[in-house]
């Protein structure tokens, strides 16, 4: 079966909003990078809510905006999860309107390499709450924002996680947990 991974950059104080804006590309380096153009080459398709697809879209699709994955992010397919999205012009892009965790406990059964979700927003709340997310990786940068949208679980939920592992790079901690079932 294959797993869900979320990946969520995230400022020391806990916001997930608008990662660009916050200046993560300042705290990256080669080896962090290359630890997620890994990650990226390890997974099979990626799964997105229509918030989070478009922000994804608009830097990346016009050719601008060339970190070392942008190859990757294009070529890989994508499922975009979103009852208003229309049109999603960008790559191999399949827009998928039904219930959510219907469609992804069916993309888990396939078979085929990992899916990832990058960023955190109603689709990862969601998966969560559901107990499909198997993996979170989350990306520590070395500021506070003070405000903005948090990594966030609706009052009354909860999910488990335990520490699977830690690598510390130049600027930047990622801490891999596994979410228990």
């Amino acid at each position: 079966m294959r797993k869900v991974i979320e990946y969520v950059l995230v400022s020391a104080d806990g916001v997930t909003e608008d990662p660009v804006a916050m200046g993560v590309g300042e705290h990256q380096d080669e080896a962090y990078l290359r630890d997620g153009l890994g990650l990226l080459q390890a997974c099979d398709a990626l799964l997105f809510g229509r918030n989070i697809y478009e922000q994804f879209a608009e830097l990346y699709s016009g050719g601008t905006h060339k970190p070392m994955w942008a190859d990757r992010l294009n070529e890989i397919p994508k499922y975009v999860f979103s009852s208003t999205l229309e049109k999603a012009d960008w790559g191999d892009t399949t827009i998928i309107g039904g219930d959510v965790v219907t469609e992804v406990a069916r993309l888990k059964q396939q078979d085929g390499g990992n899916l990832l979700i990058l960023g955190h927003g109603l689709l990862g709340e969601t998966l969560l709450r559901e107990r499909l997310i198997d993996t979170i990786d989350l990306a520590i940068y070395p500021f506070l924002v003070g405000s903005g949208a948090q990594f966030y679980f609706r009052p009354g939920q909860h999910a488990t996680l335990r520490l699977a592992a830690v690598k510390a790079f130049s600027k930047v901690v990622k801490l891999t947990y596994e979410v228990d079932k």
